[in-house]
C-alpha cells in the first residue's frame, strides 16, 4: 500500500477496533462492507483488508451465508493473555524509560481529575474511554517500540472482557462504581509516581493493579457460573 493508503487503513482499523472494544459494536453484531465503505468514503477493498486483520486478531469471524460477525469473548480463553499483560506491565519503567516532562506530569494529573469526576457521575462508556486513554498515556513513558506494540495488542484483546464482565452489560451499577474506585486509586498512585519521576514504581503499580483487576474478573465470573451459565 502507498503511504496514503496505509494511513487510511490504520485509521479505519483503529476506529473499528475501538468501537468493538467499547462495545459500540457488541458481540454478534454484523458488519457490512458496503455500509463501512460508505461511512469512510472509500472502496470496499480497504474495508475488506481491515476486516480481515480484525478477524485474524480475533475480534471478528466470517460466517458462511451471514457475513462478518463481532465475536464474543470469555475469561478462560484470555487467561494466558492477561497473565502476560501482568508481567509486561512492570517493564514500562525498565525498558527505555522516558523521563516525564512537565507536560507529561500535567497529563497524568488530568487523568486523575477525569477519574475523580467519573466517581461522582459513573458512566460505563466514559469509564471505558478513560481507561483506554490512560493506557495510551502510559505507553508514552517508554521508547521501546516492541513493548508498546505488544502491550497494545494484548490490552485490546482483554479490554472487552473486562468491560463486559466487570463494568459493562453483565455488571451492576454497584460493580461499575467499585471498579471506578479501584481505577482512581491506580491513577492517583501512578500520577504521584510520575510527578516525582519514579518510573520503576509506575511499572510496579501497574502490574499490581492489572493482576488485581483480573482476580476480580475471575471471582465475578465464578459467581456467575455458580448461579448459572455465563
Amino acid at each position: 500500500m502507498t503511504g496514503e493508503a496505509r494511513a487510511r487503513f490504520e485509521r479505519i482499523y483503529t476506529l473499528l477496533r475501538e468501537r468493538i472494544c467499547l462495545l459500540d459494536y457488541p458481540p454478534g453484531m454484523r458488519l457490512r462492507e458496503e455500509d463501512l465503505a460508505e461511512e469512510f468514503d472509500t472502496s470496499r477493498t480497504p474495508i475488506r483488508r481491515v476486516l480481515a486483520r480484525l478477524e485474524d486478531e480475533g475480534y471478528l469471524r466470517s460466517v458462511h451465508g451471514v457475513g462478518t460477525i463481532v465475536t464474543d469473548i470469555d475469561i478462560a480463553s484470555l487467561e494466558q493473555v492477561y497473565r502476560l499483560r501482568v508481567e509486561l506491565s512492570e517493564l514500562i519503567g525498565k525498558l527505555s524509560p522516558i523521563e516525564p516532562d512537565e507536560d507529561a506530569k500535567r497529563a497524568f494529573a488530568g487523568m486523575k481529575t477525569r477519574c475523580e469526576a467519573l466517581v461522582r457521575t459513573p458512566s460505563q462508556r466514559a469509564f471505558a474511554q478513560l481507561n483506554m486513554d490512560f493506557f495510551h498515556l502510559l505507553m508514552t513513558l517508554t521508547e521501546n517500540e516492541p513493548l508498546q506494540e505488544f502491550s497494545e495488542r494484548l490490552y485490546y484483546q482483554t479490554t472487552r472482557i473486562w468491560l463486559k464482565r466487570a463494568a459493562g452489560e453483565d455488571g451492576t451499577e454497584e460493580t461499575l462504581a467499585s471498579e471506578i474506585g479501584f481505577f482512581l486509586r491506580e491513577v492517583s498512585d501512578i500520577a504521584a509516581a510520575v510527578a516525582c519521576g519514579a518510573l520503576e514504581s509506575v511499572g510496579q503499580i501497574r502490574r499490581a493493579h492489572v493482576a488485581m483487576s483480573f482476580a476480580r474478573l475471575k471471582e465475578r465470573a465464578g459467581e456467575e457460573v455458580e448461579a448459572g451459565p455465563l
